[in-house]
C-alpha cells in the first residue's frame, strides 16, 4: 500500500503555522521519507502565464508530473497551480505526492500514471491507495495511434538517442519544450514504452519545470518561454516542431524502435528488451546490439559487419537466457551471419542446452573459415553430426575449385581433417594439381602434410599428388641443409616412406623420402661407419629416386660432412664402398682455403694409410703436395703427427699408393 502526502500553503497546518507545508500524510509513513521528498515540493508558473489568472486561465497551467526515486523508493510528485493562497496572494499551488513499494509499480511505467485516478485536485482527506491504477491517456495502443498521427518518427528516434545516452552515462538531462505539458507527457510515454521495464524504471523525469537547468531529472519538460532563457550545455528539443537537421543520425535501437512504432508494433519493442536481458554497461550500448540482433532476427539486411559484431558480443554475455523465439529467428538469419555473430552464437545455444541450434552455428563458422585461413583455429567447440559433415561437403568441393594456390588447398583440407568432412580424393587431387600446374610453384611442408592428412595411403593412387610430394622434397633440398633436415621435413619423409608400395610415381616418390631421411642420418651420425651406411643407402637410391634430388643431397650432405674432423671423413670414406668417390668429388668441387686443404689432403693421407683407394683425391692431394710451397705448408700444417708427415714425404715421393 502506497503512502501519500499533500502539499500546499495553508493558513495553519499540522504545526499550527502558516505557509507551504505538509498538510496531510499517512499515518504509517516511514521516518524520514517526508524530508527526502520534500525538495520534490516545488512549482513556478511559467514567465508567459498570466499573473492574476482567471478559473478557466488556471486550467491552462501546466500540470507537473515528476518521477524519481528516493531512500529506494519510487516516487511521484503531481503538482497543480492553484493561483490564490489563504491570505490572497498568488503563487500557491497543491502538491499530492505518492511513495511506493518498488513492486506496486511492477510491470508499470511511471508514466503511465498520468491523468491516474489516484490524483488528489486539491488537499483533503488521503485515500488509501491499495491499488496504483494506471490512467488511460498514454496506454500504448493510444500513445501509437497518436504517433502515428504526428508521423514524427525522426524526432522520437532523435529523443531515444538522447536519453539512452544520458542513462547509459548516469547523469546529465534532455530537455523537452511544448506550450502543453499534455504533449511532453506523451513524448515521455512513447520513450517510455520504448525502452526495457527497468531502464523505464530509471528514467526519471518531469512533465514541467521552471527550472529546467537545475532540475534533477533526466527528463524535463518545460515551456518555450522558459526554454529561451537557458544557458547550459543541456540538449533542448521542441515537440512541436520537426527534428532538426545535419546531425549525425541515430543509433540502430533508436532506428530500430521508431521502426517498430511506425507499424505500431509493440512486440518488437518488448523483444529488444528481452535481448538485452539484465547486461551491465553503458544502456545505449546494449540497446543497439539487442535491436541489431532483432534487425538479424527478422532478415534486415542493413545490419554490416560491425552491427554483427555487437550482437555477437550480447550472445557472448548472456545468450544462454535468450528467449525460445530469438533461437528459430536466428537460425534463419545464419546464412549471412559473420564468423563472431555464428560462433557466438553456436557457443550461446551449447550452453543453452541447444545442441542442434548449436551445430548450425559451428557450421556457419566451418564454411566462413574455408575462405580465411585466419579463421581455421577459432571454431567452436563440439562434434558435427554425420548428417551435417555431409551436408558441407558441396562448400568444400566449392572452396576447393575457387582455391587460389597450393596454401588455400592446404588449408580447405585441412579443415576438411579436423571437422571430420570427407571430401572425394578425386576433387581434392585435382585442385592440388591444377594449382601447382597454374602457378609452377613447388608444395610447401604444410600443403604435404594436408594431403596426406586428407588422402592417406590413397594418395598413392594419384600420380598428380605423389609428384608433388616429390617436387616438395626437390625445393627443399634447393632450400638448403637447415630445411632439408628440419624436424617437420624429416616428419613428413617418414610418413611418405611409411606409404604401402605403389607403381611409377608413388614407388619414385617413397624413393624421395627415404633419400631425405638416409642423407638426415648421414649428417647426424656420430659414427662414421654408420654415416657411410646412410650415405651407401643414399646412393643406392639413385636409381630410383629422382634424379635432381639425389644431385642436391648429395651436394648438401658432402657440404655438411666436409665440416666433420678429417679422421670422421677418412673412415667414412674408406666405409662408403660404391659412393666414397662420389663423396670425395663432393669434397673436391669448389674452393679450398689453406685451412680447408690441409684438413683434405689429411683425409688424403689418412685413406692411404688405411690401404683404400680413392684415385680422385689421392691425385689432388699428390697435386698439392708436388707444389714446393704447398709441400711446405702441408708440413707445416702437420708438424704434430708424424705418421702423416712420413706418408706426405712418400706421397711426394711418387709412391702410387692403395690401388683401386
Amino acid at each position: 500500500m502506497a503512502w501519500q502526502l499533500h502539499y500546499t500553503s495553508a493558513r495553519s497546518g499540522p504545526t499550527g503555522r502558516g505557509g507551504f507545508q505538509f498538510v496531510a500524510g499517512s499515518a504509517d509513513l516511514p521516518p524520514g521519507l517526508q524530508a527526502a521528498v520534500a525538495p520534490y515540493m516545488v512549482y513556478r508558473p511559467p514567465p508567459a502565464a498570466p499573473l492574476s489568472p482567471t478559473t478557466d486561465e488556471l486550467a491552462g497551467f501546466p500540470v507537473a508530473l515528476a518521477y524519481d526515486r528516493v531512500d529506494g523508493h519510487p516516487l511521484l510528485v503531481r503538482c497543480r497551480y492553484l493561483g490564490r493562497d489563504y491570505s490572497g496572494r498568488y503563487g500557491n499551488f497543491f502538491a499530492h505526492a505518492v511513495i511506493a513499494e518498488p513492486e506496486e509499480l511492477e510491470g508499470l511505467r511511471p508514466i503511465e500514471l498520468w491523468q491516474a485516478p489516484l490524483w488528489d485536485d486539491a488537499p483533503g482527506e488521503l485515500t488509501v491507495l491499495d491499488d496504483l491504477a494506471p490512467g488511460e491517456a498514454v496506454d500504448p495502443e493510444t500513445i501509437g495511434r497518436w504517433l502515428a498521427g504526428t508521423g514524427s518518427y525522426e524526432l522520437l528516434a532523435r529523443l531515444l538517442d538522447h536519453v539512452t545516452t544520458i542513462l547509459g552515462r548516469g547523469h546529465g538531462r534532455l530537455v523537452l519544450v511544448a506550450d502543453d505539458a499534455d504533449l511532453i507527457a506523451r513524448w515521455i510515454a512513447v520513450i517510455a514504452y520504448s525502452l526495457p521495464v527497468a531502464a523505464a524504471a530509471r528514467l526519471s523525469f518531469i512533465t514541467y519545470s521552471a527550472d529546467p537547468g537545475n532540475a534533477p531529472q533526466r527528463l524535463v519538460g518545460t515551456t518555450p518561454d522558459v526554454a529561451a532563457t537557458l544557458t547550459g550545455d543541456d540538449p533542448v528539443l521542441r515537440l512541436d516542431r520537426p527534428a532538426p537537421s545535419g546531425r549525425p543520425g541515430p543509433g540502430r535501437f533508436a532506428r530500430t524502435a521508431a521502426a517498430c512504432w511506425r507499424t505500431l508494433d509493440l512486440d518488437g519493442l518488448d523483444a529488444i528488451g528481452d535481448l538485452a536481458g539484465p547486461g551491465t554497461g553503458p544502456l545505449h550500448r546494449l540497446l543497439d546490439e539487442a535491436a541489431a540482433l532483432l534487425s538479424l532476427c527478422r532478415g534486415d539486411p542493413s545490419v554490416g559487419a560491425a552491427e554483427q559484431r555487437s550482437a555477437a558480443a550480447l550472445l557472448a554475455r548472456h545468450g544462454h537466457e535468450l528467449p525460445r523465439w530469438a533461437w528459430d529467428e536466428l537460425a534463419a538469419a545464419l546464412p549471412r551471419a559473420g564468423f563472431e555473430l555464428a560462433a557466438a552464437y553456436a557457443d550461446a545455444a551449447r550452453a543453452a542446452g541447444l545442441p542442434a541450434a548449436s551445430e548450425r552455428g559451428a557450421a556457419r563458422c566451418l564454411v566462413l573459415a574455408l575462405a580465411d585461413p585466419g579463421l581455421a583455429d577459432r571454431r567452436p567447440a563440439g562434434e558435427l553430426t554425420a548428417g551435417t559433415r555431409e551436408a558441407l561437403v558441396p562448400e568444400f568441393v566449392t572452396a576447393l575449385a575457387g582455391a587460389a594456390g597450393l596454401g588455400a588447398v592446404a588449408h580447405i583440407m585441412g579443415l576438411a581433417r579436423r571437422a571430420g568432412v570427407v571430401v572425394p580424393q578425386a576433387e581434392v587431387a585435382a585442385a592440388a594439381a591444377g594449382r601447382a600446374a597454374a602457378r609452377r610453384e613447388p608444395p610447401t611442408v604444410e600443403v604435404c602434410a594436408a594431403l596426406l592428412d586428407h588422402c592417406g595411403a590413397e594418395l598413392i593412387r594419384h600420380p598428380v599428388l605423389c609428384e608433388l610430394l616429390s617436387r616438395a622434397f626437390t625445393a627443399l633440398a634447393a632450400d638448403g641443409e637447415e630445411e632439408l633436415t628440419s624436424a617437420r621435413t624429416v616428419r613428413l619423409a617418414e610418413r611418405v616412406r611409411d606409404l604401402p608400395p605403389g607403381p611409377g610415381p608413388a614407388a619414385r616418390t617413397r624413393a624421395d623420402a627415404s633419400a631425405v631421411l638416409a642423407h638426415a642420418d648421414a649428417v647426424r651420425a656420430r659414427d662414421p661407419v654408420r654415416a657411410a651406411r646412410y650415405v651407401t643407402e643414399l646412393g643406392a637410391l639413385s636409381a630410383r629416386a629422382s634424379d635432381p634430388l639425389i644431385d642436391q643431397i648429395f651436394t648438401a650432405g658432402a657440404r655438411r660432412l666436409a665440416a666433420r674432423e678429417p679422421a670422421f671423413r677418412a673412415r667414412l670414406l674408406a666405409a662408403a664402398g660404391p659412393v666414397r668417390d662420389r663423396l670425395a668429388a663432393g669434397w673436391l668441387d669448389g674452393r679450398l682455403d689453406r685451412q680447408a686443404r690441409g684438413e683434405l689432403v689429411s683425409v688424403a693421407l689418412r685413406v692411404r694409410r688405411l690401404g683404400v683407394a680413392v684415385p680422385a683425391l689421392d691425385a689432388w692431394a699428390r697435386e698439392q703436395a708436388g707444389r714446393r710451397l704447398g709441400y711446405l705448408q702441408l708440413d707445416s700444417f702437420l708438424r704434430d703427427d708424424p705418421e702423416l708427415r712420413a706418408e706426405l714425404r712418400e706421397l711426394r715421393s711418387g709412391d702410387p699408393g692403395p690401388e683401386g
